[in-house]
């Protein structure tokens, strides 16, 4: 499942108009989803970068479909952003719900609209594949985020994250 948007700039070039392309992560796109999630963690609090631990994350999502799956947004094949679904049962609800984790977008294309594009092709895709709730997580510090997914849609929640680290 691929998509293409034609008003995505080349971030080197922003004169010449290039397509951005949202597609499944595949095995061999690990590495550079590593180096994305290792700018993701250096911002966040509670996570530190582990390429070994992001490695077998990444890899146990990409393999098995029933786990998640991860998209990548591509700029003249660079990837340049991700976001991952990962899906579990909700018993409220009695069906499928999903919870968005690691959306990243590379520091120097930031403000592209490539966030957006990502964002946008995860709740679709959710919605088609049977979710009815879509759940994530920011730093109460990460105010751009905040503001980023309320303009998506996403509300504040009343519950309280709270979580048990073996």
């Amino acid at each position: 499942m691929s998509r293409r948007w034609p008003h995505c700039f080349n971030p080197l070039d922003r004169t010449r108009e290039t397509k951005m392309e949202i597609s499944l992560a595949s095995v061999a796109d690990i590495p550079p989803l590593c180096h994305l999630l290792s700018e993701l963690f250096s911002q966040e609090a509670e996570f530190r970068p582990d390429y070994e631990a992001q490695n077998r994350g990444l890899t146990s999502i990409i393999t098995d479909p029933n786990i998640g799956h991860i998209f990548v947004a591509r700029h003249d094949s660079q990837i340049v952003g991700m976001v991952n679904l990962l899906y579990t049962v909700s018993t409220a609800l009695g069906e499928r719900v999903a919870w968005l984790e690691d959306m990243v977008v590379l520091s120097d294309v930031r403000g592209q609209g490539v966030g957006s594009l990502l964002l946008e092709h995860a709740v679709e895709f959710a919605r088609q594949n049977g979710c009815r709730r879509l759940s994530l997580l920011t730093d109460p510090d990460n105010l751009h985020a905040q503001h980023f997914y309320r303009r998506q849609g996403f509300r504040v929640s009343e519950m309280v994250p709270m979580r048990l680290v073996f």
